[in-house]
């Protein structure tokens, strides 16, 4: 008879939930999945603008030592000019040339004796409207790192509250609070929440770096513009003189 007790009560047990990370997926409530979508499609899309923001960093900051070293090492200012034509591909040759392009036309067309002091205020305001405009162009989709990591997890913690209270409404429908028929709903809605802080965590991390890298690469470019201003204003002096 033991056998047959023992089969009985097997039979009568309730089906064991699978609390696998897919399992919760696809048993949660169909707000909590596209709580959940949303949160990956938004890690999916940090982790894209990581990758290559970490690559174009690297490129424009190699590019800007290789450039420094050629404008100090005593070459004519015209000789870089003609080597740059058409081919200047980061921000600091992209200040010298715009800089350079101004000075040619304006030297071309008037006295610097008698127009030193409107050509460097042109030559200023070109490479001030260029540098803002790389700066902007190396800082795009940095706002969407900041957002992601600002609102992710309130987005998770969305999916986790009405995950809870579809479980509480299953489980006053069933009048059963057993761990049994409580942890698999309230395991579904905490998924979100850590969903939620995967997705910021990283883009957290990242926004701060990339910023920092930024800043410091934006106070490069405009002790670069302050130092060509200076050698500029010479020569304008040299042609005054």
């Amino acid at each position: 008879m033991e056998p047959e007790i023992t089969q009985a009560a097997l039979e009568g047990t309730a089906p064991a939930h699978d609390l696998s990370i897919i399992g919760l997926i696809l048993h949660a409530d169909i707000i909590v999945q596209a709580v959940l979508l949303l949160l990956l499609l938004a890690s999916l899309w940090s982790w894209a603008i990581i990758f290559d923001k970490i690559g174009r960093y690297r490129k424009v900051s190699a590019e800007a030592d290789t450039f420094e070293d050629e404008f100090w090492s005593g070459r004519s200012l015209e000789e870089l000019y003609d080597r740059l034509q058409g081919r200047a591909s980061h921000p600091m040759a992209l200040l010298f040339q715009v800089a350079m392009r101004e000075w040619q036309r304006s030297i071309g067309k008037s006295n610097v004796a008698t127009s030193g002091a409107r050509l460097q205020e042109r030559i200023a305001q070109v490479m001030r409207l260029t540098l803002n405009r790389e700066v902007e162009r190396l800082e795009r989709y940095l706002g969407f790192l900041a957002t992601v990591g600002s609102t992710a997890p309130f987005v998770g913690l969305f999916g986790t509250v009405w995950g809870i209270m579809n479980s509480f409404q299953a489980i006053g429908a069933s009048a059963d609070t057993s761990l049994a028929v409580v942890a698999p709903g309230i395991a579904e809605a905490l998924f979100a929440t850590a969903v939620g802080l995967v997705a910021a965590i990283p883009a957290v991390i990242a926004y701060n770096k990339f910023a920092a890298d930024m800043d410091r690469f934006a106070n490069r470019l405009e002790g670069f513009v302050d130092e060509f201003n200076t050698i500029l204003s010479r020569q304008i002096d040299e042609g005054q003189g």
